[in-house]
């Protein structure tokens, strides 16, 4: 007990005091108030109990490796990732604990945070029970009290089952945005399979109200024709063997004005015939475009296809108060019958054409006709076989306004529309580009500038 009463830890030396015969005479001793050392010991102590406690309460792996990379400590999840005692793994490196393609990228990851002397957390692929698991590590300089980089330190934590539920998450979304885009398809082919349903019911139904007068009217002419010869004989007849005529028959003949009527009745049949055959030619290019397609892809016209979509836009080229016509330039190559869905082709060409025509109309808003007349508003529409000869290819080019690479971008996407409110719904190339590629396992694409027109490139496998 000190002075102030407090009880103390002594140190005491003690040493038997001898004469020059050796014998002990005394003792001489030595004593040290040791109590802030036995304090400062019984916290340190403390300290470390505490230390311990944390580490293996921790769930995580932890460990602190010196500067040669030899573990100085660790808890028990790691010794028990290795399957080894504690005492057994400190004074090891990792090149004696793991594969050496393991090692090798630690002990390489622990020399990069000592020599840059900061704190990184990253992801590693560790084998844990034979199993390649995912680790999400914090690896960090451990210091000396001067501040010396004398190691490094690291806490680590198996987030495999993390992942797995990520990956699993993330494949779950891919699917429902799959699904949701399968929905999106369906829905736009249901939509544009009625509207062309409606219209090829339209079209068969005129194109067969006209066949029926048509070909009355055919058969007619030429029984009109070989009337008319027979009469024009007749008084021919007349003629020769009644040289003078009454007065009342004379002055009918010239109101009539007979010699002009028997010179140009005859020349009316061949233009009634050539009328009535454009008719019938204009009713069939109804029903092709109207044709419905078979379950399975036939071989097909591609040329047949692309002149049956002019004639039904034909009244939309024509010239208008407002501009001169647009001039649709076909330059055909020599294509094979190509296995398709006519039908559904015809569709394509359809709202390619028909927002060629509207691009066009947009153009000339605020040019004279005089202007348009002087620089023609050109559709060009060619075909080629591929240098492979594997694809028939389907270029159709307008020399409107052109694109930007940002509308370029969404041209094909589901609803996107650059038109006014009412005059454009975003399905019409969204529905010509599933035709295309999903329906013919062809390809689509759009070639565009401002001010250089567009141009449509449609690829469809021939056989």
């Amino acid at each position: 007990m000190n002075a102030a009463g407090q009880m103390v830890t002594l140190y005491t030396t003690k040493t038997p005091l001898r004469d020059r015969d050796g014998n002990i005479t005394g003792m001489v001793g030595m004593t040290r108030d040791i109590s802030d050392r036995i304090a400062t010991e019984k916290s340190l102590q403390e300290t470390n109990t505490l230390l311990n406690s944390v580490l293996e309460t921790m769930p995580d792996v932890f460990f602190a490796k010196d500067l040669e990379g030899r573990h100085i400590t660790l808890n028990s999840n790691l010794a028990e990732l290795f399957g080894k005692p504690v005492a057994e793994i400190i004074g090891k490196t990792d090149a004696d604990l793991w594969p050496p393609e393991v090692a090798d990228k630690i002990m390489a990851k622990d020399r990069e945070i000592m020599t840059i002397g900061v704190t990184e957390r990253f992801e590693e692929i560790v084998p844990t029970d034979g199993v390649d698991c995912t680790y999400l590590t914090i690896k960090t300089p451990l210091r000396d009290a001067q501040g010396k980089t004398i190691g490094s330190i690291g806490i680590a934590q198996n987030i495999s089952d993390r992942k797995q539920a990520e990956a699993a998450v993330i494949q779950k979304s891919e699917e429902l945005e799959q699904t949701l885009d399968e929905l999106k398809q369906a829905q736009l082919q249901m939509v544009q399979n009625e509207k062309m349903a409606t219209l090829g019911n339209l079209v068969a139904g005129v194109a067969h109200e006209i066949n029926n007068p048509i070909g009355f009217i055919t058969g007619s002419v030429n029984n009109i024709e070989e009337y008319i010869q027979d009469l024009l004989a007749h008084l021919e007849y007349y003629q020769k063997y009644y040289p003078e005529p009454v007065p009342e028959l004379i002055d009918h003949a010239e109101t009539i004005d007979l010699e002009f009527l028997v010179e140009d009745l005859p020349k009316l049949i061949p233009s009634m015939k050539i009328a009535s055959y454009r008719i019938r030619e204009i009713s069939n290019s109804l029903r092709t475009f109207s044709r419905a397609d078979t379950a399975e892809k036939v071989a097909c016209d591609i040329h047949e296809g692309i002149n049956s979509t002019l004639l039904i836009l034909k009244y939309r080229l024509k010239a208008s108060g407002k501009r001169p016509a647009i001039q649709v330039i076909c330059e055909y190559g020599k294509l094979p019958l190509v296995k398709c869905f006519l039908g559904q082709l015809n569709q394509v060409f359809m709202n390619i054409i028909a927002n060629a025509i509207d691009a066009l109309d947009a153009a000339s808003v605020g040019q004279t006709f005089a202007e348009i007349e002087a620089h023609p508003q050109l559709i060009t529409i060619c075909t080629e076989v591929s240098g492979d000869r594997q694809m028939a290819v389907i270029r159709i080019r307008d020399n409107g306004p052109g694109m930007s690479e940002e509308i370029q971008a969404h041209i094909f996407d589901h609803l996107f529309t650059t038109k006014e409110v009412g005059k454009g719904t975003g399905l019409g190339l969204a529905i010509a580009r599933q035709i295309v590629e999903q329906k013919h396992g062809g390809k689509i694409s759009c070639i565009s500038a401002p001010s250089k027109g567009t141009e449509f490139v449609i690829e469809i496998l021939i056989d």
